[in-house]
């Protein structure tokens, strides 16, 4: 369980719960609303173990509203609370959890959260009882209903943390007796650094992550240790540093290539950033930032022999495919006219 110092980005969010914390001012429930792999549980993780730690508990409440980060208000990781905590068996720290992939029933949120909530703290000596629910927004009607029962009247030491991609999905009840904390995207300049230094990710391979990310450190973690994405990834290079020379009767062939890996969006979103650096290298003479690094003499060469016109219509090509494929339509024609369009394009 990583604390408030492993986590990259979400400073405000950080500040606010450690303010908390330090404070003693502590809302009920919260909802941490942000995309897959954002972060969520890092930060509830984090905030549940500042609240159990024994340093805490001992702490008079204090004013921190310089909004800088320090180590007051987050856990000590020393205390006998931090370790249950990092080693994720604190008997204070619930995780409710959920057998039905695609529901949280009813049945889930009164067995294990409203069924156990009236039991005070295990440790004596601690202040709450922390509820971690992910996936929140998988909670039908009726487990909202239950849960915003006890919402309504939480025990003093109760503390619930809704975990979700979808505060929207939510009733209105309950988003009002929660505090929200909207997670944004990170930069990319941290999110870079953290894969050159924490996962020792080199230059060229960190900048493609990064752009797939779109701010999202986790989802760029998770790229940059997929050796699906990297085999995707060298396949669509291999693939557009010779489109112009693949004969027609050659372009099913290609089509069946791709199709293997069962990612097309990825495949589109590896297109956009190729062409996107082709574009770049010819408004900037070469000059210009790529995410392609260690593709720069192929980048520059195409720049050199494409239009502007026919890399846009190269670009609106791509977005094309990609809305024929949410919209159903067959796989492989849609792919072999995209390919047959960017080769006409480059002609």
């Amino acid at each position: 369980m990583p604390g408030f110092a492993d986590i990259v980005g979400h400073e405000q969010i950080i500040q606010h719960l450690k303010n908390a914390v330090s404070m003693k001012k502590i809302s009920h429930a919260y909802i941490f609303d942000g995309p897959e792999r954002s972060g969520k549980m890092m930060l509830a993780e984090a905030f549940a173990e500042a609240l159990l730690c024994e340093r805490n508990a001992h702490t008079e409440p204090s004013e921190t509203g310089s909004g800088v980060i320090s180590s007051i208000g987050e856990g000590c990781h020393q205390c006998r609370s931090c370790k249950q905590a990092l080693n994720k068996n604190h008997p204070d720290i619930l995780y409710v959890t959920h057998e039905k992939p695609n529901t949280i029933a009813v049945s889930d949120i009164r067995l294990q959260l409203n069924g156990t909530i009236d039991v005070k703290p295990y440790n004596a000596e601690s202040q709450y009882k922390v509820y971690i629910v992910d996936e929140a927004e998988k909670m039908n009607e009726q487990a909202q209903n239950a849960l915003l029962k006890t919402l309504e009247e939480p025990p003093a030491y109760a503390v619930i943390l809704l975990l979700t991609t979808n505060a929207d999905s939510f009733l209105q009840t309950i988003r009002s007796r929660c505090v929200t904390l909207e997670l944004t995207a990170v930069a990319d300049e941290k999110i870079h650094r953290h894969l050159m230094r924490k996962y020792q990710v080199v230059d060229y391979k960190a900048e493609v992550c990064v752009a797939f990310a779109q701010g999202n450190v986790g989802r760029a973690i998770m790229l940059a240790g997929s050796q699906d994405f990297n085999e995707l990834k060298d396949a669509t290079i291999k693939l557009v540093r010779r489109i112009a020379e693949i004969e027609l009767s050659d372009v099913m062939g290609e089509v069946k290539a791709i199709e293997e890996f069962d990612q097309a969006n990825d495949f589109f979103d590896l297109l956009m950033l190729w062409y996107r650096d082709v574009l770049i290298a010819k408004a900037t003479s070469g000059q210009g930032k790529l995410i392609y690094k260690d593709q720069a003499h192929e980048i520059a060469k195409q720049a050199e022999n494409s239009s502007y016109e026919g890399l846009n219509n190269i670009i609106e090509a791509i977005e094309n495919a990609r809305r024929r494929i949410r919209a159903n339509v067959n796989m492989d024609m849609t792919l072999e006219l995209l390919l047959l369009n960017i080769k006409n394009y480059l002609a």
